[in-house]
């Protein structure tokens, strides 16, 4: 809503330096094959009001959609309890708080979808410590 000088409420907070940045880490380069961990944030709400935490999803990425354009994913793949679970993450989403590399498996695709019925493990390549 506009006060009489013709300014809204997100201007204000934004004059008086109020709005609260979140600051995400640089996304390291993922690639097809590569085991990582995806620490997501998630919101519940209970008796006592909103609580929010930090889930990691661990998993091989089967496919990385759109480069480092804005609307870029990746689709993340585990097994939990012998069924295949899979996520898309949206790259940009302010939720997703940050992505650790675990390992990189050789792999010769780009998309590894036919990993839902391959049952063999993928051979490993060695990640540089930085």
């Amino acid at each position: 809503m506009a006060d009489k000088k013709g300014q809204n409420a997100a201007e204000k907070e934004a004059k008086t330096g109020q709005i609260k940045k979140i600051v995400k880490e640089p996304l390291p380069a993922i690639k097809p094959g590569m085991t990582i961990k995806v620490h997501q944030k998630i919101t519940e709400l209970g008796p006592k009001g909103e609580k929010e935490r930090v889930q990691i999803f661990e998993g091989i990425v089967l496919a990385h959609r759109s480069g480092k354009e804005k609307e870029a994913t990746i689709t993340v793949r585990k097994i939990s309890d012998g069924i295949g679970v899979e996520k898309i993450f949206p790259l940009n989403s302010p939720n997703v708080v940050k992505i650790e590399l675990v390992k990189q498996a050789q792999v010769s695709k780009s998309k590894l979808y036919y990993l839902r019925n391959y049952k063999k493990r993928l051979k490993e390549k060695v990640l540089t410590e930085k």
